[in-house]
């Protein structure tokens, strides 16, 4: 794989950087913009509602919490050091250049680096409850409501350990200290197929906590919200939804230092394929191999992290889509019948989407990959020096095709994502004109939306985890396990890790994208389904 002769090894490492940092740092960055968009104008609408004496203090509290987060973060950074274990002997004491077992020795010297990055974790999350306590006393307080301040917090709060949860329940799924993984390189030494299998469960089965998880963090945080006495003109709670927006605000309060373990990935990723390249001895490819499958965990993490964000403010989108067309149309829009046909189709709609989307990137992974190994073959072909070191391969020609492919290929799955919603609710707009019900359209598009929502979610969890998973067997196949590297199972370990990549490097976090798409379409083209 790391091999300095294949022509595609520079490719690799490229695309390691523009996946996981860039392109996760691109995400993440357009994801929390809109949900603290979101968020203050839900704050300054409670406000109104409410008619508090002071909106602007509930317009920014969201801002705050992010701008905390800069600040609790990059303490936690500084903060966390790895710890040499009591006992074990220094770097300076272990002969680096001898037997190859040394470099797993070195490693057991140290603290592991999945504890020292959880620790780090932590610190960033006590510093972030503190700041959000501080914020929630100085800018909610207020004589209407005395104790809405303490509600609030606990808004926060319910976010806070929903992302701890996240966090713990990826690191069980995909780190092969534990069993789901081990399961899936034991399968590994029965063949290829038991090994994809066994993925496949584990893939599975790693959704459900996450889902009950973001249901009861939505349902709880509404119901603080309500509770807080914030009441409208009519004398209703109305403080629910605010609520939810500041659970997602505490999920996010830790964002910038997940955002720093999923570039810890990609940075140790390319230093193993640096070790390999340069020739360096077995011992320094055991120490860079740990570091890989830490890093294939915090990859996963901050994927599981940003898809139970973008759970979290589903609800808050959804909530503002029925409270736009309830102000266009004049009509209470408050409830989605899917007993009417029409509606429940258009939900069918939705979650297939997801899997025509994740079919369509997928299939252009395949497509790419082969035409990288088509290239690759005839370069060795037509520069048989590349293999005895006389000659350099060509790499920069398999940077250009992959990159080239990557923009080409996608233009089939975007146009998916912005027309199909666009032509549902249009087609479902003519058909309620011609039947006597002007709401259809947008009832329909509400459906569309939550079976889409709801579907991705689960799928990518599903592809997110399942590719970590597999890409860590292989990882553990290659510590010594179940005959190491050059067995059976080793060989069936890479089928594995090479059916998981496009899981959790193309179709699962591309799937976010995709929710958050969907919401935006939806929510800036809702007069258009109006009839």
């Amino acid at each position: 794989e790391d091999d300095p002769r294949n022509p595609a090894v520079i490719a690799d490492l490229v695309g390691d950087n523009v996946g996981d940092c860039a392109g996760r740092g691109a995400d993440l960055f357009e994801s929390i913009s809109a949900e603290i968009i979101g968020a203050m104008i839900l704050g300054a609408d409670l406000a109104e509602r409410a008619e508090l004496p002071d909106p602007v203090a509930f317009m920014f509290f969201p801002v705050l919490i992010h701008a905390c987060d800069l600040i609790v973060s990059s303490a936690a950074v500084m903060l966390t050091h790895p710890k040499r274990l009591e006992g074990r002997r220094s770097v300076l004491e272990l002969d680096v250049e001898g037997d190859p077992k040394k470099g797993s020795e070195l490693m057991a010297s140290w603290e592991d680096p999945m504890d020292v990055l959880k620790r780090g974790y932590m610190i960033a999350m006590v510093l972030a409850v503190l700041a959000i306590a501080a914020l929630s006393r100085c800018m909610l307080q207020n004589s209407k409501a005395p104790k809405v301040w303490l509600h609030y917090f606990a808004c926060a709060m319910i976010g806070v350990v929903t992302s701890y949860i996240f966090v713990e329940v990826t690191k069980y799924y995909t780190d092969y200290r534990h069993n789901p993984v081990q399961r899936i390189a034991l399968a590994s030494k029965t063949g290829h197929g038991t090994n994809v299998i066994s993925g496949l469960s584990v893939g599975m089965e790693s959704t459900g906590v996450p889902a009950m998880v973001i249901g009861g963090a939505v349902i709880l945080a509404f119901w603080t919200g309500e509770m807080s006495g914030l009441k409208d003109e009519q004398n209703d709670p109305t403080g629910g939804l605010f609520g939810t927006a500041i659970a997602t605000m505490g999920m996010l309060s830790t964002a910038v230092f997940v955002l720093a373990m999923d570039t810890f990935g990609p940075i140790t990723d390319n230093a193993g394929g640096i070790v390999e390249m340069s020739n360096q001895s077995e011992n320094a490819a055991a120490i860079t191999d740990r570091l890989d499958a830490v890093g294939n965990v915090t990859k996963a993490t901050t994927k599981g992290y940003s898809i139970g964000a973008a759970g979290l403010a589903s609800f808050l989108l959804f909530r503002a889509f029925l409270d736009i067309v309830s102000e266009f149309s004049d009509q209470p829009l408050s409830s989605i019948n899917l007993s009417t046909p029409e509606v429940f189709i258009s939900g069918l709609l939705g979650a297939m989407l997801v899997y025509l989307f994740s079919t369509w990137a997928l299939a252009a992974v395949s497509k790419t990959a082969a035409e990288v190994v088509v290239e690759v073959r005839e370069q060795f072909t037509d520069r048989p020096g590349i293999m005895t070191f006389t000659e350099k391969p060509d790499y920069g020609k398999c940077v250009a095709l992959v990159t080239s492919a990557s923009l080409r290929e996608m233009i089939k799955p975007g146009l998916l994502a912005v027309t199909m919603p666009v032509a549902v609710g249009l087609m479902m707009r003519f058909v309620g004109s011609n039947t006597g019900r002007p709401l259809l359209g947008v009832e329909c598009i509400a459906s569309f939306m939550m079976f889409a929502t709801a579907t991705g979610i689960l799928m990518a969890l599903f592809q997110n985890n399942a590719g970590g998973a597999w890409d860590n067997a292989k990882k553990y196949v290659e510590t010594g396990a179940h005959g190491g590297k050059g067995s059976e199972a080793h060989k069936a370990s890479v089928t594995g890790d090479t059916v998981g990549d496009p899981f959790k490097d193309t179709s699962g976090p591309s799937i976010h994208v995709l929710i958050k798409l969907l919401a935006t379409i939806t929510l800036v083209l809702c007069p258009l389904f109006l009839n």
